[in-house]
């Protein structure tokens, strides 16, 4: 926190873009790995076997596309948000906003949401606690560290999370297959954990005949396999490849090395949740099959009050009867980190997104100063509306809403990764093109999921009613159209209509990152700050403005002890906050040294590149063989 300069952009925003690899790689792991992980991908191994972890195997790939092809683009634009990204490569005002409001509401209404219901389960389960006052401590907790040090803060502490989320989780598993018998007594015990009060005549508390395939069959299973090649991949790309939260971290590394190996640091932690999670929920199913796998909707209300199931309470049952108390606080410390890493993430990001992509848009000549504080004041706010969302959570228990807040991120990340993909890939791609294709896209996936918000996907008991186009199009298929759909209309409108110029592509394609700096002069900058025309120094507060705001006569005996403990008061916020004050009679602080050449930042060295590009081999050879093995 006292290396990166937490009162400028950079070190706020960026780390001052300082990081090592393994931060940067252990980052990415926390920020994607939340509670909403350990108890969503526990309930599906419970649920319906192994398919789930297709999600976390499919992350492994993109996060390698992330470091080799994605990230030498955005470091050469010499930009700090993916909205700003998309502003500088097509010009214009309209696809910035979208994006950026488009991202807060993702993020507030789903990321936040999820973990919060996800911790909320645990810490119910195992501490019988008060959820507001749950909630609001641990919010407050990761505010705290979020607005007093930026995205250093957020990295570190992410860093320290994934050991105790490591220890914990794999203690958990080593408990789980010794408890059940071991690898066989799993592989025959899950095709016969039937709960003993079910309908006979339903498929109701049945274990999936598929269980431990990742490729299902393409018409009638729940994850089809051509579904899991492509309709998985392009929503998976855009939370690899263009999320804030992801990317901002990679930015943050110190060179184009660092972040290639945060990458790769990533893409290997990401093999562990089939083993820390999908297991030992499949395993707690075998253990506790009339709770777990309740297949009759009155027993599922007793035992955790939602008639659709019970498979939620999968990792915290294992916990609760498996564990010794002091190892019940292990895993109570891992799922308190996992919401605070994913938390503190989300915070960190949207804070990010307003302050640069929306705030700036409504005060383009605001100071850094400014900026500094309507960022850590969004932090804030950020609490205040989770708080507010504590009692929809609560209510849906885990039933519908929790259901289909999934589909949201489904259904409207398409078009984003089509349109990033575009803009990255291929440079006859305009600004009427990339919007044209993201509006049509984000209209068509709206429709959708309002479709499955009025039809909900029918019980196991209960018969199918619902509409063809909702019924038979699976929602990988549905994803799978519309991104050729938005691919369609991308590539046919830029074709139709005018070409953007050298000067808007230079350094912000694949083909064009390593352009010479002259060439991007003339392209139309996200703000122009009065900072550049003021004198060094002014707009920051100095220790003679705070004693001239503080109103005291000569002749009162107690001033000097208030105006020193005002100002220590002051001193305290400031520090707390990373703002440097100029104290009196202070040289004005130097002028910032001109912006580095973005190339230099994409320089290797020839033995480590070498290195890195080995790994990158051995992982992508990794992940086809586990993937082969289980398919």
């Amino acid at each position: 926190m006292w290396k990166t300069k937490r009162s400028t952009v950079d070190g706020y925003f960026l780390a001052g873009k300082s990081m090592s690899w393994w931060p940067v790689g252990t980052s990415l792991f926390a920020s994607n790995v939340g509670s909403g992980h350990f108890i969503g991908l526990a309930g599906s191994g419970a649920a319906a076997g192994i398919g789930a972890v297709a999600y976390e195997w499919n992350g492994m790939v993109m996060v390698l596309l992330l470091g080799w092809l994605f990230l030498p683009i955005y470091i050469a634009s010499g930009v700090t948000t993916m909205p700003e990204y998309l502003q500088k490569r097509f010009g214009g005002r309209r696809i910035q906003l979208f994006i950026a409001i488009l991202y807060l509401f993702i993020y507030i209404f789903t990321k936040i949401s999820v973990d919060m219901y996800a911790g909320a389960v645990f810490i119910q389960q195992a501490l019988q606690w008060n959820i507001y006052l749950a909630v609001i401590l641990l919010l407050s907790i990761t505010a705290l560290y979020t607005i007093a040090g930026g995205l250093a803060a957020v990295i570190y502490t992410d860093a320290a999370q994934t050991g105790i989320m490591l220890a914990g989780a794999l203690t958990l598993m080593g408990f789980s297959f010794a408890e059940v018998g071991g690898w066989e007594a799993l592989m025959e015990g899950y095709a016969n954990a039937i709960p003993s009060v079910r309908d006979p005549n339903t498929t109701c508390g049945l274990p999936r005949e598929d269980a431990f395939h990742l490729f299902r069959d393409p018409v009638t299973s729940d994850l089809p396999w051509p579904g899991i090649i492509l309709g998985m991949s392009v929503p998976s790309m855009w939370y690899w490849c263009s999320d804030q939260v992801i990317v901002q971290r990679s930015l943050a590394a110190k060179n184009m090395l660092h972040a290639k190996g945060g990458s790769l640091l990533a893409a290997y932690l990401k093999i562990l949740p089939f083993f820390m999670m999908v297991l030992p929920g499949m395993i707690s199913r075998i253990l506790y099959p009339d709770e777990v796998a309740c297949g009759d909707p009155e027993v599922c209300v007793e035992v955790c009050d939602n008639k659709v199931g019970c498979s939620d309470i999968a990792y915290a049952k294992l916990v609760m009867t498996l564990l010794p108390a002091g190892l019940r606080g292990l895993m109570m410390a891992v799922m308190i980190a996992a919401l605070m890493s994913s938390l503190t993430s989300i915070f960190n990001s949207s804070s990010t997104i307003f302050t640069m992509d929306l705030w700036r848009h409504l005060r383009p000549h605001a100071t850094e100063w400014e900026l500094m504080i309507v960022g850590r004041m969004f932090v804030l706010v950020l609490v205040v509306v989770s708080v507010l969302w504590i009692p929809v959570v609560q209510a849906s228990q885990g039933g519908q809403l929790f259901i289909y807040i999934q589909s949201i991120s489904t259904y409207l990340q398409p078009p984003v990764s089509i349109v990033f993909l575009a803009g990255c890939f291929w440079r006859r791609t305009n600004e009427k093109g990339a919007f044209w294709g993201l509006t049509l896209g984000l209209l068509v996936g709206c429709v959708r999921m309002a479709l499955d918000f009025i039809y909900p996907t029918p019980l196991c008991f209960e018969l199918d009613t619902r509409p063809a186009v909702v019924k038979n199009v699976h929602y990988l298929y549905f994803s799978t159209m519309l991104s050729l759909l938005t691919l369609l209309i991308v590539v046919g409108v830029s074709l139709a209509t005018a070409p953007p110029s050298p000067e808007q592509i230079s350094r912000l394609t694949w083909f064009t990152r390593l352009d010479s700096v002259e060439k991007n002069k003339e392209v139309l900058e996200v703000v122009a700050t009065v900072e550049k025309n003021k004198p060094p120094g002014e707009g920051i507060p100095t220790d003679q403005d705070q004693s001239r705001d503080t109103p005291h006569s000569k002749g009162d005996s107690g001033s000097a002890s208030a105006e020193g403990s005002q100002s220590r008061l002051s001193a305290a916020l400031y520090w707390l906050c990373g703002m440097e004050r100029r104290k009196k009679g202070q040289a004005p602080a130097p002028p910032s040294p001109p912006p580095e050449d973005p190339a230099s930042s994409l320089r290797e060295e020839p033995c480590l590149r070498h290195v890195v590009n080995g790994n990158l081999i051995i992982c992508l050879s990794v992940t086809a063989f586990i993937v082969g093995y289980w398919a």
